[in-house]
């Protein structure tokens, strides 16, 4: 796991609830995706490159977003309609 790494490396800033939660708002307001200098733009307060590393890390780790080579992707859907739909999907 990425996050688990990033907290071996003692990062000199951990994020608190309220910046998580800023930077979640961002990416699910974007409809492309993202690289992180045009997130940490958008961002209401400024956030450290490395505590910026360690939210990313955590949202990866718990399915909420991908972060590709394009940018980072908002995918976390909470719908209980697009679940019981992949929990009853043909498997190939």
């Amino acid at each position: 796991m990425q996050y688990a790494m990033q907290l071996e490396k003692e990062p000199l800033h951990y994020p608190n609830l309220k910046t998580v939660l800023m930077v979640e708002e961002v990416l699910k307001n974007e409809q492309l995706p993202i690289k992180r200098e045009a997130l940490k733009q958008k961002l209401v307060k400024k956030v450290q490159h490395q505590t910026l590393n360690v939210i990313l890390s955590y949202l990866e780790d718990s399915g909420k977003i991908i972060d590709g080579h394009k940018g980072i992707v908002w995918v976390y859907n909470p719908s209980p309609k697009l679940k019981r739909a992949i929990e009853h999907g043909m498997k190939l």
